[in-house]
């Protein structure tokens, strides 16, 4: 019977790992010198919303943690880099190449 029922439960576990794949990573950055970077999530467009907000400059965030990373103006460190903030609060993000109607990941 345990052969019977594999087949049974399989069906069941597939869907989720689809939605699950539709939704963005916890931590994301842009840097790709940063561990979490991750190139074909960015090339399919990730959205954010940062304490009710859409923002188009995020440089990386973090869910689960509560924070983003955005440029702190046109400052640069002695390697040419762009000096970047850590902000705190609420941050909400999706896919942009779902459309309107896409699944959040959120806190």
């Amino acid at each position: 019977m345990s052969e019977e029922q594999t087949p049974e439960t399989a069906p069941e576990a597939t869907p989720a790992t689809p939605a699950a794949a539709d939704v963005p990573p916890d931590h994301l950055a842009i840097d790709p010198r940063s561990p979490h970077f991750d190139g074909d999530k960015l090339q399919r467009g990730v959205g954010i919303r940062f304490k009710g907000r859409e923002r188009r400059d995020i440089e990386e965030y973090c869910i689960s943690e509560g924070w983003v990373r955005v440029q702190a103006g046109k400052a640069m460190d002695r390697k040419g880099r762009p000096l970047t903030i850590k902000l705190k609060g609420e941050v909400e993000a999706w896919y942009e190449d779902l459309g309107e109607d896409a699944p959040l990941a959120k806190a």
